[in-house]
């Protein structure tokens, strides 16, 4: 098994806590890979899994990295950071509902005007689109405080501790029917713009809508004009079109726009979680199980 380009002591320790034995690429019959897309190297014909360090893999497909013609099985880290992830989502929700950023802003007492503003996740439908590992690591979240869970995923299968669950085809009813929305989908040409002005007309003029997964799943502009004009509650976003988000851009100012740089997987979080991904998945190879995160490139995440 092959580790490169960079051999960070607790990649190597995790392979080898998963049964692995690390070797030059040319010797290899799988690769975990650390670098970027651009620095991926030719792949020898006898490797069978590359392990790829990111949970998104748009940039993988775009580069052309992903070979989609072989029998080579690829994984993403999707789910490795999930309760990272999920535990930011929950933040920026709570954020919202709670109308926290102006609170910690005024410098003056105003229970009135505050207090118009709070609400409570308790009771509410919170709408996770694309509830794929995050979101299943948010559930119990939102059910430690009460709210409920619509879930929308590709297949529409039951998902623990969701009250109900669509397939994708079925996402137009979220729009109108959730208290707020968390966007948890991949990138993919299908998911672009997937919360766009028809959507956002929607939705209750209460709802907050908060993004921890892609920039491209909303259109920004039909987003500023919604919180311009007070249409929903608000958006908390972890992640922007453009990104990063220029200074000056409208949502560092509007009042009911809560920007987070995208550290919802945070460094000191992201290489233990990797770590253990890695570990796990290199065990299932070396048993010859399933792995963790497959790529479909069909689906393209």
């Amino acid at each position: 098994m092959h580790l490169g380009p960079d051999q960070p002591p607790l990649l190597v320790d995790a392979i080898t806590a998963g049964g692995g034995r690390l070797t030059g690429l040319n010797d290899a019959d799988a690769v975990v890979w650390t670098g970027a897309p651009s620095d991926f190297p030719t792949l020898p014909t006898q490797v069978r899994w590359v392990q790829l360090p990111s949970a998104g893999v748009e940039s993988w497909f775009q580069s052309g990295v992903v070979d989609a013609d072989s029998d080579r099985v690829w994984t993403s880290a999707a789910g490795a950071y999930a309760d990272s992830v999920a535990e930011h989502a929950l933040a920026l929700l709570f954020a919202g509902v709670r109308a926290l950023p102006g609170q910690l802003a005024a410098t003056s007492w105003d229970q009135a005007g505050f207090g118009a503003q709070v609400r409570t996740l308790r009771g509410s439908l919170v709408a996770i689109v694309g509830c794929g590992g995050i979101g299943r690591a948010l559930i119990p979240l939102l059910s430690a405080v009460g709210a409920h869970t619509l879930a929308v995923t590709r297949s529409g299968r039951p998902i623990p501790g969701a009250v109900e669950t669509l397939p994708a085809e079925r996402t137009a009813e979220v729009w109108g029917r959730a208290h707020h929305v968390v966007l948890g989908a991949p990138a993919t040409g299908q998911t672009k713009y997937l919360l766009g002005a028809s959507e956002l007309a929607q939705m209750k003029s209460t709802a907050w809508v908060v993004n921890i997964a892609r920039g491209s799943l909303i259109d920004t502009d039909a987003l500023v004009e919604a919180l311009t004009e007070g249409r929903i509650g608000g958006a908390a976003l972890d992640v922007t079109e453009p990104e990063p988000l220029p200074d000056g851009h409208p949502l560092w100012t509007l009042p009911n726009a809560i920007i987070t740089p995208h550290v919802a997987n945070p460094p000191s979080a992201l290489a233990p979680a990797f770590a253990q991904h890695v570990s796990d998945n290199v065990s299932r190879f070396a048993r010859g199980q399933a792995l963790a995160a497959i790529i479909d490139p069909a689906s393209g995440y």
